[in-house]
């Protein structure tokens, strides 16, 4: 009985699990960043605008590639589809046929970091970045997520985004959850990545920028 108990005490599941540290997390997405080359997943993102107690939520489909490439298909309240090819970003309206196209060359950097956030991102590149803090483990729709919270190292990001939360799946250290405070406003989105698929095949022609006839397009930037 005493040998018994002894090999309990000193068995890994005698022993309290050591907290995850930032370094773990930080090492761990390193780890991680090689093995990503796609993802697919539903996606949920709603809208707080705190001085008037609103919410508004749209939902849809998301894909990203390790290229940079990514296509949001939003099916509601209303379809939309958002497309990044390269240096450039359309967003099409079938309700209204309209196309509106923005130039990312001189932000592209800018746009990465936020567009991109936890999509294979590395630990290194994360802190080059964004200030971070660990917030600790928790468990989130059914998933043991890990919480970082960000404060971009960017004054040109920081006018616009004051800090983000993001939501880390310890089973492929994707992002479960992100969520962004406006800067001044306190207002804030909340971003949810649900049935997640990794590194599955995605085809170029998803990520080309093919209009129907007769939709008209502008640029908003010029």
């Amino acid at each position: 009985m005493l040998l018994v108990l002894i090999c309990s005490v000193i068995s890994p599941a005698g022993i309290a699990a050591r907290p995850m540290t930032l370094d773990d997390v930080l090492k761990q997405m390193d780890r991680e960043q090689n093995e990503f080359h796609s993802l697919t997943a539903s996606i949920e993102r709603t809208k707080v605008t705190v001085v008037v107690n609103d919410r508004s939520t749209e939902s849809g489909q998301i894909d990203v590639r390790r290229d940079g490439k990514m296509r949001i298909d939003l099916t509601s309240p209303d379809q939309k589809t958002i497309l990044r090819d390269g240096d450039h970003i359309y967003v099409y309206s079938p309700k209204i046929r309209r196309v509106e196209e923005y130039d990312l060359a001189k932000h592209r950097d800018l746009v990465d970091q936020l567009l991109l956030l936890g999509f294979g991102t590395s630990g290194e590149s994360l802190k080059r970045s964004y200030l971070i803090t660990l917030q600790g483990e928790e468990t989130l729709n059914g998933q043991k997520v890990v919480r970082l919270e960000l404060t971009s190292r960017s004054d040109d990001v920081r006018k616009q985004i004051s800090k983000i939360d993001l939501w880390l799946n310890e089973a492929n250290w994707l992002p479960a959850q992100q969520q962004f405070y406006e800067t001044g406003s306190g207002d804030y989105s909340i971003i949810q990545y649900l049935n997640v698929a990794r590194n599955v095949s995605i085809p170029d022609a998803r990520f080309r920028p093919a209009w129907p006839k007769g939709v008209t397009r502008v640029k908003p930037q010029d």
